[in-house]
């Protein structure tokens, strides 16, 4: 695993918009329209950019698979983060989405430690390159910066066949939240 470059957020983006084609989660806050694809992206490029900032963003060793890291105690409310946000509203989730959208974000929030915790908010291979074991190496990686930094790693899912292979490594389903689908909230202790 290889800390990303700013240079390889093109890469990244199209990485995780293939890789969540279809997931519940991602749907439920990308306006569905004509412009569908291009909205996933812009919200892969605003993960990306708030990761950079405030966390880690990885790429497997052959740039085939990635990881966005946040440690929210270190994110910050800035002008510029501002602006990214009121972009994304336009780009991706468009104004009729935003208040389930900040719903389900103010839920999720609630469930997290005030502690400091990673929050392992994507970590996705490109399809091609999928069930070749590139996912669990960038996983056990994230895991080592967990214990490297001492921080409890949490995440959520909606897509079942990830549940099994995240509590192969450790991780536990502490919640479940309905917002018309499943959303499994799991975390990984330091």
């Amino acid at each position: 695993m290889i800390t990303a470059a700013y240079k390889d957020k093109a890469s990244i983006v199209n990485i995780l918009s293939r890789a969540f084609e279809g997931n519940k989660s991602v749907d439920y806050i990308v306006k569905q329209d004509s412009r569908r694809t291009e909205r996933m992206k812009a919200l892969m490029s605003y993960s990306f950019e708030v990761c950079y900032q405030y966390g880690s963003v990885y790429l497997s060793d052959d740039k085939t698979g990635c990881a966005l890291l946040i440690m929210p105690d270190k994110k910050k409310t800035t002008l510029k983060s501002v602006f990214r946000d009121i972009k994304l509203i336009f780009s991706c989730t468009g104004i009729a989405n935003l208040p389930k959208a900040m719903t389900r974000e103010a839920t999720i929030k609630k469930l997290h430690p005030r502690s400091p915790m990673l929050y392992l908010w994507f970590i996705g291979v490109n399809p091609s390159s999928q069930n070749n074991g590139l996912g669990s190496t960038l996983l056990n990686e994230i895991i080592n910066v967990g214990m490297q930094t001492q921080r409890p790693i949490y995440l959520e899912t909606s897509t079942l066949r990830n549940i099994p292979w995240y509590e192969k490594f450790g991780f536990t389903v502490y919640n479940k939240l309905d917002f018309g689908y499943d959303l499994f909230c799991m975390k990984k202790e330091a």
